[in-house]
């Protein structure tokens, strides 16, 4: 086991504090009042984490429209954030997360295993915030081609 649980539905989503694209601090706090989509993926320009930026990218009018504010979290420096928006013209917050602060805190840090490889890194997993803070929903293991869709319709 590796010392986090996954957070669960209807409990208070961690605060927490990083800096997105342009080096900007944003608080997860700095939006009590709207809904929130945090997705958490493992790297910058890997073909699961682009596809899933992608699909948010090509579905981020229906979340515009709704007002709900979409905030994507990876260990991957400021940098990497900006050069992976440009890239791919990604209109949404790429937060950097090289301490595991949130990472840890929403317990997405675990064991994984590719091709019989054990490691340690991000669980992709999507959590979607309600106006109060608390998580409405959790998306475990989240597919990086259906999920912006399976927020958007859990969100009608």
């Amino acid at each position: 086991m590796n010392g986090y649980y996954m957070l669960q539905e209807k409990t208070i989503a961690p605060i927490f504090s990083l800096k997105d694209q342009n080096d900007n601090i944003v608080k997860l706090s700095d939006f009590l009042g709207k809904k929130v989509v945090v997705y958490f993926y493992p790297k910058d320009h890997t073909p699961g984490c682009t596809r899933q930026a992608c699909a948010f990218r090509d579905a981020y009018d229906g979340f515009k429209k709704k007002n709900i504010v979409v905030i994507g979290v990876s260990k991957d420096s400021i940098e990497s954030h900006r050069k992976f928006i440009a890239d791919y013209q990604l209109p949404f917050i790429l937060l950097a997360d090289p301490e595991l602060e949130a990472i840890k805190a929403f317990g997405v840090w675990g064991e994984k295993n590719l091709y019989g490889i054990k490691s340690m890194g991000v669980i992709r997993s999507t959590f979607v915030i309600d106006e109060k803070g608390v998580i409405a929903k959790v998306f475990t293991k989240a597919n990086p081609d259906t999920n912006a869709q399976e927020i958007l319709e859990f969100l009608k």
